[in-house]
């Protein structure tokens, strides 16, 4: 398990300064470095579900989407694809590539449900696709079907998708990346697909190539806080990935960051950016673990080579999280 450090107490100190004299977090803290992981932490895109049985369960971009097991979240293990025999069913999609993106793993009804992309980089010919299985295991996951898809003149992309079940049990599916930014649409608990035609636009950017993606709405005391990427990945060490957060009181928004701009005009308040050898940390998911909330992501070393980041969320006197 990921351990505290005298940093989480020194971030303490920093936040409660930061709350007294009205600075954000983000701008008045030291980011922490990821907490240790051992064994296959090689990740891009990663989302973690813990298991009903004990230990888990981590799924990342890659041929057929690459599964880890791990029983304390700290040493992980190759555990296989969940596709090892192919998808013949997205390549209309990847343009060839074997590659599925940003899986979005969760624990419903007594199965496990991976939301899932297809797509190919620069292009917003895409689609999102669901897929179940009772135990996780390497080919033991069935396609559901593709639940939505975006064209080369949809204005958005059909990516990165994450599944948020609020606490009166209502399934909302959440995606995106550049054009006009994220989307959220209304998801049928019994089939795991639409359950309308409305789309909602959950935030938007206009600098930066409107370089924004990798939604994940977490809900806790009374908010939906959104999390989500800002500027650019996958460019190794000179990737320019930081992670951002802003809250809502209702799913749908409006979500507003920290000073009160909308996301639908470009706000976010930072929460982990580069530093140290640490590299354009991104593409954020979020679980309850026991007492704590963990923050999943993937950054950059100075290699190049994309690294599975784990650290704690904690909240501060105004209800904002920052990482330690």
């Amino acid at each position: 398990m990921l351990r505290k450090s005298l940093l989480a107490g020194v971030t303490l100190v920093v936040a409660a300064a930061a709350s007294i004299y009205g600075l954000s977090t983000a701008s008045a803290a030291t980011y922490p470095n990821p907490g240790v992981v051992t064994g296959s932490t090689g990740a891009h895109d990663p989302t973690i579900v813990k298991r009903p049985t004990g230990g888990y369960l981590l799924a990342t971009t890659g041929a057929g989407i690459t599964l880890k097991t791990s029983a304390d979240r700290t040493a992980f293990a190759d555990a296989g694809k969940a596709f090892p025999s192919g998808t013949s069913w997205a390549t209309p999609y990847t343009n060839g590539s074997a590659d599925l993106w940003a899986p979005d793993i969760s624990y419903q009804g007594g199965k496990y449900l991976m939301y899932y992309a297809a797509s190919s980089f620069g292009s917003s010919k895409s689609a999102i696709f669901l897929a179940g299985s009772t135990t996780g295991a390497a080919g033991s996951w069935t396609n559901y079907g593709k639940v939505i898809e975006s064209t080369t003149s949809s204005g958005w992309n059909a990516i990165d998708p994450n599944l948020t079940v609020t606490p009166s049990g209502e399934w909302w599916l959440t995606f995106g990346s550049f054009w006009s930014g994220i989307k959220m649409v209304k998801i049928n608990p019994s089939s795991g697909k639409r359950a309308d035609s409305t789309m909602y636009n959950i935030a938007e950017r206009f600098v930066n190539s409107k370089s924004v993606e990798a939604p994940f709405v977490y809900y806790h005391g009374g908010y939906y806080y959104l999390f989500m990427s800002f500027d650019f990945c996958c460019q190794g060490a000179s990737s320019t990935y930081r992670t951002m957060v802003a809250r809502s009181k209702t799913i749908t928004g409006p979500y507003v960051d920290r000073a009160g701009v909308a996301t639908t005009a470009g706000g976010g308040t930072q929460i982990l950016a580069a530093h140290d050898a640490v590299y354009g940390p991104g593409h954020p998911a979020v679980i309850a673990d026991g007492t704590q909330d963990v923050l999943v992501y993937h950054y950059y070393t100075s290699s190049g080579a994309a690294k599975l980041g784990i650290n704690l969320l904690a909240w501060d006197s105004s209800a904002w999280p920052y990482v330690y």
